[in-house]
């Protein structure tokens, strides 16, 4: 895949999914703008990027992120909405609102805040693109992820949205949509056990960080005109988010 001299800005980008986008682009020849909670891991994997502490839940943080980026690295073309998580397995009648608002705060509002400080730049150059990870969770919903579906749900036509306001602007948007990955996504939703996290993925094969990365990367490398709506990405093994092949030992 050819070199790109671009302005990659992702959030949550410390671990997971985020991780391995940065090192693919960062492959690429492109300049990084990093953001997440754990600045001392963020720069220690990625020295040479850009990397700045984040909280997508804080206007403040989000606003002050944004423009020591393009301070950093001039422009934004590509902006990867990453960061994001579940919390819990509660039942609708059993939730106390906590784990909810959590979850909408990171996966919702924390998305829309991100994005309405990097867009009107984008369209002032007239160029970009929005790159939203979401879930085959906001395809299908479960039982005792109700919120969290939802959270994911609402990406999509927030992204149907963005395409339409700014038709005609050569601004790009994409969701990337997978299934089961293994990274620390199950440990964070059951708040640091790790043998309930490792029990997600027994028997079975998961996607990897790479893999989703991989559906990024490909996005974001297309020619101009071409833009890829949705990604929708399953590993081999599962047809819907309870539905998992397992290998019995």
């Amino acid at each position: 895949m050819r070199s790109m001299n671009r302005h990659v800005l992702i959030t949550g980008a410390s671990s997971g999914i985020g991780a391995a986008c940065a090192r693919q682009f960062a492959a690429l020849g492109c300049r990084l703008s990093l953001g997440a909670r754990r600045l001392d891991r963020l720069r220690e994997a990625f020295p040479n990027a850009h990397c700045d502490e984040l909280d997508v839940t804080k206007s403040t943080s989000v606003e002050r992120f944004v423009t020591a980026a393009i301070a950093a690295n001039g422009p934004i073309d590509v902006l990867v909405n990453n960061a994001g998580l579940a919390r819990g397995v509660e039942k609708i009648a059993e939730g106390t609102g906590e784990a909810w608002r959590e979850m909408i705060e990171t996966n919702v509002l924390g998305l829309l805040e991100m994005t309405r400080r990097v867009l009107p730049h984008m369209m002032q150059h007239k160029n970009g693109h929005i790159v939203v990870i979401g879930s085959i969770a906001g395809h299908k919903a479960y039982v005792g992820g109700g919120v969290y579906c939802g959270s994911k749900r609402a990406l999509q036509p927030i992204c149907e949205a963005i395409r339409m306001e700014t038709l005609g602007s050569g601004i790009r948007v994409t969701s990337v949509d997978p299934g089961m990955v293994e990274t620390e996504f199950s440990l964070v939703r059951f708040r640091g056990d790790q043998d309930r996290a490792a029990k997600v993925y027994d028997g079975t094969r998961p996607l990897t960080a790479d893999d989703v990365a991989d559906c990024v990367v490909f996005a974001a490398t297309r020619p101009p005109h071409v833009n890829l709506d949705s990604i929708v990405v399953m590993p081999t093994d599962q047809a819907s988010p309870q539905m998992v092949h397992r290998t019995v030992n």
